[in-house]
């Protein structure tokens, strides 16, 4: 196993204004260390470098896993996760109150297995929302621009 270089961690960090890149919730509202996550995991020949590396919560890292897409339920089709280092986050989804709602067959195969919309997160959203702290706007100017 590979571990990440610290610099390489404090890099992806600092470019996610320490949010998950996935699901936007930030770090200091978590209590649960984030993790340097392969966007293409090493088990399909993603390398440890930082357009393959993305800040992640625990959540969004452990039910991504390795996977790299799945069938989307309206086409039927193979399609890939969302991609954090090429992709902006909202041409791929929008914020419905506490819910992230999919834009896009990325989007959707993203939303579902990552489980973005699970009744925990909902709940940890919600007083998020009303005191100004979800989604942290400073995080996601950052988020690929």
């Amino acid at each position: 196993m590979t571990s990440i270089p610290e610099k390489l961690r404090r890099l992806v960090r600092e470019r996610a204004g320490n949010c998950c890149e996935y699901c936007l919730l930030s770090q200091e509202d978590s209590g649960f260390p984030y993790h340097a996550e392969h966007i293409r995991s090493r088990r399909h020949k993603g390398e440890t470098e930082q357009n393959n590396l993305c800040w992640s919560c625990p959540d969004c890292n452990t039910f991504k896993g390795t996977d790299i897409g799945s069938i989307d339920d309206e086409t039927d089709q193979f399609v890939r996760l969302f991609n954090p280092r090429s992709q902006k986050w909202a041409d791929y989804f929008r914020l419905n109150g506490a819910l992230i709602e999919a834009l896009t067959p990325e989007g959707r195969v993203t939303v579902f297995l990552l489980r973005l919309n699970r009744p925990q997160h909902l709940m940890a959203r919600e007083p998020l929302i009303r005191l100004g702290r979800y989604p942290r706007l400073d995080a996601q100017l950052k988020i690929k621009d």
